[in-house]
């Protein structure tokens, strides 16, 4: 079976690519030194995908927030009952996960990893909804549901993403809420499954020390022959983004010991996709650690005065319609570090950014990549997450090297300015 393979000199890394008949895409990194064999197949369908045309139709459907998460957990019921066990007996360890933009099932093994390979493939083609099984499963995602409600993480993380965004499906919760899901149907999950679960909009990637032919084989062999055939893209529909955010403080009261906060600075400047994208994201990762990372000015004097501990951390989170940084963790005052937070951004608008601090960053964050790319399951995950956005995990460290100061500068005056901010507050009750 002829392949294509992709090298990159630098890091002495090899992509294999073959795209089967019913476009599937299937890519292969060799770890040939590795005992763990890893594999992911993901579906382009995350919780942001609620309004579409099903394929074969022409008309936009609306369907119930969360029916992209409720899929993940009903793909894993067969007729002859649940999947897990299966993998158990063949001693691998299988998991799935619903974001907002993508929907994975993957599993790792030491052992009988084209049985597990095999497995992976028919069950995530094989869906199996009944009117009976789809209303049992309501009570099991309710039960999901009132645990993140309860959770001051995840709250102050969905709160903050609603303050942020007034339109955009983002700000809602991946598994929906209780009366969403319960106005699901396992027709409306046959249609989405239909549309989004078609090989042409699903990529499978694997890492490890395999056989590519024989995998290659045992997929097309594992594939649904029913389906019909696809070649075009998935019509998509989202509500534009204002630019302005939905609200400046939101706060919530759980049990807590010390009051949560995150801090969040909702991006602008989007509409970038493929290697654009992707400077943007290491762009502004840069631009975090040198403002706010456990060696900056900043973090040393919050965590000094107690404003701050060690849970404080930042995030940034980008795609071609959203994105957002997030600066949080655990404080007494909340609303001081937010003050605290723009004084410094506010001082740094005035005196400038050091370079130093830039190409040190730089440096380390090029040494965290060669490390991150000894781990399997990074290099398979990020290679996904990237390929769906159209650009490669391999074009990362060029991408790195290539970013300037005035990169940083520039990104600095166009990310953070005085009105693109919502601070949640996760009070004790």
């Amino acid at each position: 079976m002829k392949y294509d393979i992709i090298r990159n000199e630098k890091l002495n890394e090899e992509v294999y690519f073959k795209e089967l008949n019913n476009g599937l895409k299937v890519f292969f990194i060799p770890k040939k030194e590795y005992v763990k064999k890893y594999a992911i197949f993901t579906t382009k369908y995350g919780s942001n995908d609620n309004k579409f045309i099903p394929i074969g139709e022409n008309q936009v459907i609306e369907v119930p927030e969360g029916i992209a998460h409720f899929l993940e957990h009903k793909l894993f019921e067969e007729p002859e009952g649940n999947i897990f066990s299966e993998f158990s007996k063949l001693g691998s360890y299988v998991n799935a996960f619903t974001n907002f933009n993508q929907t994975s099932y993957l599993f790792h093994c030491t052992d009988k990893f084209y049985k597990n390979l095999e497995l992976l493939v028919k069950f995530v083609q094989t869906p199996y909804f009944t009117n009976e099984n789809v209303e049992k499963e309501k009570g099991i995602i309710e039960q999901e549901i009132r645990m993140y409600d309860d959770s001051p993480q995840w709250k102050v993380f969905s709160n903050c993403l609603r303050g942020m965004y007034n339109t955009h499906p983002v700000r809602i919760d991946i598994a929906g809420t209780v009366d969403s899901i319960n106005r699901i149907d396992k027709d409306t999950l046959y249609k989405c499954y239909n549309t989004f679960y078609h090989p042409s909009n699903m990529i499978l990637v694997m890492v490890g020390n395999i056989d590519y032919e024989k995998s290659l084989g045992i997929i097309s062999d594992a594939l649904r022959r029913d389906l019909k055939e696809f070649s075009g893209e998935i019509k998509r529909v989202y509500t534009k983004e204002e630019v302005s955010i939905n609200q400046r403080i939101v706060e919530e009261k759980l049990t807590v010991s010390t009051p949560l906060f995150n801090l969040g600075f909702k991006d602008i400047d989007v509409g970038y996709y493929g290697d654009k994208l992707l400077k943007k994201e290491i762009v502004t990762n840069i631009l975090l650690e040198m403002l706010f990372g456990n060696s900056s000015e900043f973090y040393q004097s919050l965590y000094e005065e107690g404003l701050i501990n060690s849970s404080f951390g930042t995030q940034y989170v980008g795609y071609k319609d959203y994105g957002h940084s997030i600066l949080g963790g655990e404080s007494e005052e909340p609303n001081k570090v937010m003050e605290r937070v723009l004084e410094y951004i506010k001082r740094l608008d005035k005196q400038g950014l050091n370079n130093n601090d830039f190409n040190r960053i730089k440096k380390k964050m090029i040494g965290y990549h060669m490390i991150d790319l000894n781990s399997i399951e990074y290099i398979a995950n990020k290679f996904t997450s990237y390929y769906l956005v159209n650009t490669f995990l391999t074009k990362y460290m060029d991408i790195l090297e290539g970013i300037k100061y005035d990169d940083i500068i520039e990104r600095f005056n166009d990310h953070f300015t005085e009105s693109n901010y919502t601070l949640s507050i996760v009070k004790s009750k």
